[in-house]
């Protein structure tokens, strides 16, 4: 029977495909689209046989991952794991291109035909090599691509080993699909008398810089928290600004103070975290008037390699308690310039800084349980709504019932968390990752570079923990919709904890209008590249089992 997937023609139709399907997150084509994975495998002679290792599994909230395993023979463990995320996000980047940002074929003829109004670095890059361009082209429906042409190769006894493929959606967002996986691969690694050596992802390599034309190797990927602060100042007329605070002076100044400060940067051999970054800020009023924003919030990405919790809450409460002196000062200094103008006599101004924590425990004790239950289910949790608004109004409702505090700051963490992952002291992904360099430049010229980190963001966050469960606290107790709504299946991550590898074709502008796949290192460089690491993950793995 001839292959689906063998030739570069092929898996570029299969890509375009893929890519036609709109699979934004959220969307109905984010549910459709397992459907056309399963029924694509399904046409192979293996999985017809074998129907019941081809699931398309739901994921409690609508959608679907697909699990595809195709086993060498009964009596083989080893397993390789391909995990890829078939979301994508939205459009609305495109402008007048928008309607074929899903005609990858047309959208690259346009972009061709037209490339002196495309930006200088995109016009250079398409004179010298051969792109394809639209939404999810390298993010990351061509890693999807790769791994069914993988699968295939199994079914026809190509590797010596058994491979799980594993396609989740909502990776752009909240990972739940990932999040759901993890359960199901414990699960159906017992049933199936599996075990897992590696997970294999071909995420795009990410460049680190602008301009950057490095290959990349990745042994791991980046984490990220998203550290809140709820500033609740206190309530006055306009006209008469110095009997309150504003909210917006306080988020203000803690969005100064963390906004790319380089003390929150982690440094792992010769990777380095981007600085932290604000994702939202604003006040919390809902209407227009001459009362002053005494409420306000502000949110900020902040990445991780090793630190723990513990090592994260410290500095941003410390943060907190710098800038509430600040707030303090500043306001003293303007009242006493004021009053050299109009005599009055401020009042005092303190600043409490809290966590959520100690927010929660001073209402219970306080208010009692019943009322923060009560003021809980008013701000509750609704499916649909976006995790960020829900944990920020559970932050402000509770700040609310205890104004007696305020002016206040009041720390807490919003969904979702990543944990980060890295496998470059695993001997198996050592060994491996020196391997696949030496083979990249012997055979294609190619220099891979060793990254211990993907600095993507990516679902191998969820294949294990760096640190156990229980260092999580400062991080579960600080965050409001943990187990209302938001959670990690903190007991399978430690139970799973499988070593993670990166490789994956070369792309550019994820999540920009210009994203593009370059076509020939996917579907030459990387279709030889990719089997030969998957036989070297199972030779290798082999023969520590052998040594052992």
């Amino acid at each position: 029977m001839e292959k689906k997937w063998a030739k570069k023609e092929q898996l570029i139709d299969l890509l375009c495909d893929l890519v036609s399907i709109p699979s934004i997150t959220g969307s109905q084509a984010e549910i459709d689209l397992p459907g056309f994975v399963v029924n694509e495998l399904h046409a192979l002679p293996y999985f017809q046989k074998h129907e019941e290792h081809l699931q398309k599994v739901p994921t409690g909230d609508g959608r679907y991952f697909v699990a595809a395993l195709v086993k060498k023979r009964p009596d083989v463990k080893d397993t390789i794991i391909l995990i890829s995320h078939f979301d994508v996000v939205d459009v609305e980047d495109y402008g007048a291109w928008k309607e074929l940002a899903f005609k990858p074929k047309e959208l690259t003829d346009l972009f061709y035909k037209n490339k002196e109004e495309l930006p200088p670095d995109v016009q250079r890059e398409i004179k010298e090599g051969n792109w394809l361009f639209g939404r999810g082209t390298m993010d990351m429906k061509c890693g999807l691509a790769m791994h069914m042409a993988m699968i295939e190769q199994a079914c026809s006894g190509k590797f010596d080993g058994n491979l799980l493929l594993l396609t989740v959606p909502d990776e752009e967002v909240n990972s739940i699909g990932m999040r759901a996986a993890v359960p199901f691969l414990n699960d159906f690694a017992k049933k199936n008398d599996l075990t897992y050596i590696t997970v294999l992802n071909s995420e795009p390599m990410f460049t680190r810089y602008p301009g950057d034309q490095n290959h990349y190797i990745y042994t791991g990927t980046i984490g990220k928290v998203l550290p809140g602060f709820l500033c609740y100042g206190k309530e006055t007329h306009v006209g008469e600004p110095f009997s309150g605070l504003n909210g917006n002076l306080m988020a203000s100044l803690l969005t100064a103070e963390l906004e790319l400060n380089t003390d929150f940067c982690e440094k792992v051999e010769g990777d380095v975290t981007p600085p932290p970054t604000n994702l939202i800020q604003r006040d919390l009023k809902e209407d227009y008037s001459v009362q002053i924003p005494h409420r306000a919030v502000t949110l900020f990405n902040l990445f991780l390699f090793e630190k723990t919790m513990e090592e994260i809450v410290e500095p941003l409460r410390q943060t907190a308690l710098s800038v509430a002196e600040k707030i303090k000062s500043s306001y003293a200094a303007h009242a006493e310039s004021f009053a050299k103008l109009d005599a009055f006599t401020p009042p005092e101004l303190n600043v409490n800084v809290l966590t959520y924590e100690e927010l929660l425990n001073y209402a219970v004790k306080n208010y009692g349980k019943e009322e923060v239950e009560r003021i809980h289910a008013i701000s509750g949790y609704e499916s649909g709504k976006d995790d960020r608004d829900a944990t920020i109004k559970r932050v402000d409702q509770l700040a609310i019932l205890c104004k007696e505090l305020s002016p206040m700051i009041v720390l807490f963490f919003a969904p979702p968390y990543y944990p980060a992952v890295c496998s470059r002291n695993h001997p198996l992904i050592q060994q491996v990752s020196s391997e696949m360099m030496d083979d990249a430049i012997a055979k294609h010229g190619v220099t891979l570079k060793q990254q211990n980190y993907f600095g993507g963001i990516s679902d191998l966050s969820y294949v294990g923990l760096a640190h156990p469960a229980e260092t999580l606290h400062p991080l579960v107790a600080n965050m409001p919709l943990w187990n209302n709504g938001y959670s990690l299946p903190l007991d399978d991550l430690e139970q799973f904890n499988v070593p993670v590898l990166n490789l994956g074709p070369v792309g550019r502008d994820a999540h920009q209008r210009h994203e593009r796949l370059n076509v020939d290192y996917a579907f030459e460089t990387l279709l030889d590249l990719l089997p030969v690491c998957i036989e070297k993950l199972f030779s290798a793995n082999q023969r520590s089992s052998l040594a052992g």
